[in-house]
């Protein structure tokens, strides 16, 4: 299959408080609000080649309402639409939107809203904004914790493995990595990407019955140094970390975690592989193998199993999943009516 999608555009979240949300995201993490409209704000990072990266449109709960990539060409646009369509998923054309001209969505197996553009506003900075570095859209922020750009979105799945087929078959997706439970060959975490990076798209194993959950977003610094200092800003602004600072053994990233006004969860990353081998192979961890933490020295807070919007049910996570899911999984006949 052709080179279909180039990259992760942007992301649109709900919260039950736009401007909590926005302030946030502005004053603490140091992105810029570039438009609000209708009570829906529009977010960027200083390095974000595109008007915005963000979204925050009102909603009773947190939650990922639509998710945007960028095709490789006018071409692939109109390919992935045929390809979306032959799945019987169904497709729904927009002459246009807010930054970016004629797209498509629809929703993948596991409810997920996508849509696909290929004509983007790129964002144009006034002579006060512009950088004195020609490739650069914007100056570099002066906020310490500002991410440079967004990284990729983790949403749930009940099958990672059919999850990853459909991208992958459908869309072009590399699949990269994936992790077994430690004690069976039931998969609990996945990662997928349109480029060189790890992932821009991670999965993990869901058992509740709401569709279209979402585990986190993340964005990007440069410099693990940028990863620490980013914590000690964002803590000494009362936002305290969920998890992190370390780095995953899949994909070999600096992270932290940590909730916005909403509750729901940002990943903050830096360093990394990157890879361009093009019968790439995805191989399968197990979480003993350091999947989730490179040094397997430390516990993931069971918070982490949580995802958006809040639902009955138990969430897996990049280290695996806890022991009430372990059950489940393993011994489905203890839960009554299962058996």
């Amino acid at each position: 299959m052709d080179k279909l999608l180039s990259h992760i555009a942007h992301l649109e979240i709900t919260s039950p408080d736009v401007q909590a949300s926005s302030d946030f995201y502005t004053q603490k993490f140091g992105m810029r609000q570039v438009d609000m409209i209708d009570g829906i704000a529009y977010l960027r990072c200083w390095d974000d080649h595109y008007r915005y990266s963000l979204v925050v449109s009102p909603g009773p709960q947190p939650s990922l309402k639509n998710m945007a990539w960028r095709t490789s060409s006018p071409e692939a646009l109109e390919i992935a639409a045929k390809n979306v369509a032959a799945t019987g998923a169904e497709i729904t054309w927009l002459d246009g939107g807010h930054g970016h001209g004629r797209a498509f969505e629809f929703k993948g197996p596991d409810g997920h809203r996508m849509k696909i553009v290929w004509e983007v506003e790129r964002f144009v900075a006034s002579p006060e904004e512009k950088s004195i570095f020609p490739d650069r859209p914007e100056k570099r922020s002066s906020h310490a914790a500002a991410p440079r750009f967004l990284d990729h979105v983790t949403v749930c799945s009940k099958d990672v493995r059919k999850f990853a087929a459909f991208y992958r078959d459908t869309l072009g997706f590399r699949a990269m990595a994936f992790t077994d439970l430690d004690e069976a060959p039931i998969t609990v975490f996945g990662v997928l990407t349109t480029n060189e990076k790890s992932h821009d798209l991670g999965v993990v194993l869901d058992t509740a019955e709401m569709p279209a959950r979402v585990n986190h977003i993340a964005f990007w610094v440069d410099a693990r140094e940028d990863l620490s200092r980013a914590a000690d800003v964002i803590m000494e602004n009362g936002t305290p970390m969920e998890y992190g600072p370390s780095i995953h053994g899949i994909g070999e990233q600096s992270y932290l975690y940590f909730r916005e006004p909403s509750g729901l969860r940002i990943e903050l990353n830096s360093g990394g592989y990157r890879n361009y081998v093009p019968d790439w192979e995805p191989n399968t961890w197990s979480p003993a193998e350091g999947s989730n933490n490179m040094f397997r020295n430390n516990v993931m807070p069971h918070s982490m199993t949580e995802s958006f919007p809040p639902a009955e049910g138990f969430t897996a996570t990049e280290d695996g999943a806890s022991d009430e899911m372990k059950e489940l999984l393993l011994n489905p006949y203890s839960v009554q009516g299962n058996g």
